[in-house]
């Protein structure tokens, strides 16, 4: 684990790359962790992250917060990290990778305590470095907190103007430790206050868990976009996290979801809960129900594998494929649609595609032939299932338009004499503010070309996308429980003019503050 004690005040432990960070110099050192541009997940939104949190006194919790961040992996691959209390002590341990590679047993045998918050990240604000991996942990008169943060903040930047103004020193350059410093800034002896006042300033999307030495805080926006939920734990304990699928690993029941606005505090008198202060419009992201939150997870209370069945049903009912023989689903997210589709219009389903799904990031550059590869590298075909064949192609969404013309080309490649391309979500024509990476209109196809132009791009014999009617009508509820701004560009929430769409905002303005080196600026994944 490194050295106990970087600060020298007794309250933290963390490897030797975290003792770094927290004396600033670790933001030009840490590698990003790039993106293959002929990666099949270049062409699919990516959430920011997972945040996860276990109040358990009588229990060791960093195990189970690990399982908890396993089964939320699919939120964020960049960085991972578990901060743990004791009841007197916060000790954490975080790195760059997945869950598996930043945690082994010697990182989480030091990890003691019966209270924890864990964190997996994917950057939609600041770099792809250490220095901005979480939980982030911070310094007050009180005593140390630290925080996880799944979302994005729209007025970042004025709250890190005003705070640095105060004298406060940044040592990331992402929005979650803008969270955790407004917190600390406001902490005068009452934790709860000062999570009240701090969710009065900041604007945009959060779902927050916050750890001090004897309890756990979890709260998000007043509009909910991102999700989070309370369960119990072996009938003593409790659970927060993001999605309900990471309750089934440690056996944890489902309580309810935390309400938009919400605050939950969690100690040993049990939870207090404190309603939204400001009440919103709920406005829950209507991707999670698409593409981002694990398909055996709920929201709402609805099965989010059914919802995406009935998305197929109803891409049939207005984009029917009559004369099709077979349908399959690019792997994995787009296969409940096309369940749902082949249910609907009787035509077979089958396997087309076989994912590899040992192919992840790496820190090798690809070469031309990788680049000409493409998602061969990630994707082959199954012959017998397509030669010959009309083929119904289902998936998910279509972002930038990158990848869906090759495996438009794979699938004929494999023999089959027409490919007809069903998407089970609206074009996507507007950037997202709230955390999902997705932030420049000029990188989506559906803005700058129309239907048939995406059609003949793709190489596709007919396109048809799912209508925002007809997402709603599969999900089952009303309009306005959702926030669908990249399909309409109606924003729930206020986004300043002069916010750029751009991840590297911060550090751009850290550039004008303290220029430093080249390395800290890195480009994140894109």
């Amino acid at each position: 684990m490194g050295t106990d004690d970087p600060r020298g005040d007794g309250a933290l432990i963390g490897n030797g790359r975290v003792g770094e960070w927290e004396n600033g110099s670790e933001c030009s050192h840490s590698p990003t962790l790039p993106f293959s541009h002929s990666d099949p997940d270049m062409d699919r939104p990516h959430d920011e992250c997972g945040v996860f949190g276990i109040f358990a006194p009588e229990t060791e919790v960093a195990r189970l917060t690990y399982f908890g961040l396993y089964a939320l992996q699919h939120r964020g691959q960049e960085s991972a990290g578990i901060a743990v209390s004791d009841g007197q002590t916060i000790r954490i341990h975080k790195d760059m990778g997945l869950v598996s590679q930043v945690f082994d047993e010697e990182a989480l045998s030091h990890l003691r305590g019966g209270i924890s918050i864990g964190h997996t990240r994917y950057s939609t604000t600041g770099s792809s470095v250490l220095c901005n991996a979480q939980p982030i942990v911070v310094e007050t008169r009180y005593g140390p907190i630290a925080v996880a943060h799944n979302g994005n903040i729209v007025n970042t930047r004025e709250l890190r103007h005003d705070l640095e103004a105060d004298g406060v020193r940044f040592h990331s350059t992402n929005d979650s430790e803008v969270i955790a410093q407004c917190i600390a800034s406001m902490h005068k002896g009452d934790i709860v206050r000062a999570v009240r006042e701090t969710m009065a300033e900041v604007s945009g999307a959060y779902s927050v868990t916050v750890l001090t030495p004897d309890q756990l805080l979890a709260f998000r926006d007043p509009n909910g976009i991102r999700p989070l939920c309370l369960a119990s734990l072996n009938g003593s304990g409790y659970v927060v996290s993001s999605e309900t699928c990471a309750l089934n690993v440690i056996n944890a029941r489902l309580i309810r979801e935390i309400e938009p606005g919400e605050l939950v505090v969690i100690d040993r008198n049990g939870v207090q809960e404190f309603p939204a202060l400001f009440p919103q419009r709920p406005a829950m992201c209507l991707f999670e129900f698409i593409y981002l939150a694990r398909p055996d997870s709920q929201i709402y209370g609805r099965s989010l594998h059914a919802a995406r069945e009935r998305m197929g049903q109803e891409l049939w009912a207005e984009h029917p494929a009559p004369d099709a023989q077979v349908v399959i689903g690019v792997p994995d997210t787009g296969i409940p649609a096309a369940i749902g589709f082949s249910q609907a219009s009787h035509i077979p389903y089958n396997e087309g595609l076989i994912k590899n799904r040992y192919i992840g990031r790496t820190f090798i550059e690809p070469d031309q032939r990788m680049r000409e590869l493409g998602v061969r590298m990630k994707l082959s075909t199954l012959k017998e299932t397509l030669r010959g064949r009309r083929v119904v192609m289902v998936d998910d969404s279509i972002v930038r338009g990158t990848t869906t013309g090759q495996i438009v080309r794979l699938i004929r490649e494999a023999g089959a004499t027409q490919v007809h391309v069903r998407i089970s979500s609206p074009p996507v024509k507007w950037p997202c503010f709230y955390g999902i990476d997705m932030a420049d209109r000029k990188d989506l196809i559906a803005a700058k070309k129309s239907l048939e132009e995406i059609r003949k791009h793709i190489g596709a014999d007919s396109l048809g996308y799912l209508s925002v009617k007809g997402l709603l009508k599969a999900v089952g509820m009303q309009r306005d429980k959702f926030c669908g701004a990249c399909f309409t560009g109606d924003y729930p929430i206020e986004i300043p003019k002069d916010l750029k769409l751009t991840k590297l905002a911060l550090e751009e303005l850290k550039t004008s503050n303290s220029a430093p080196s080249p390395e800290a600026l890195e480009p994140s994944l894109v």
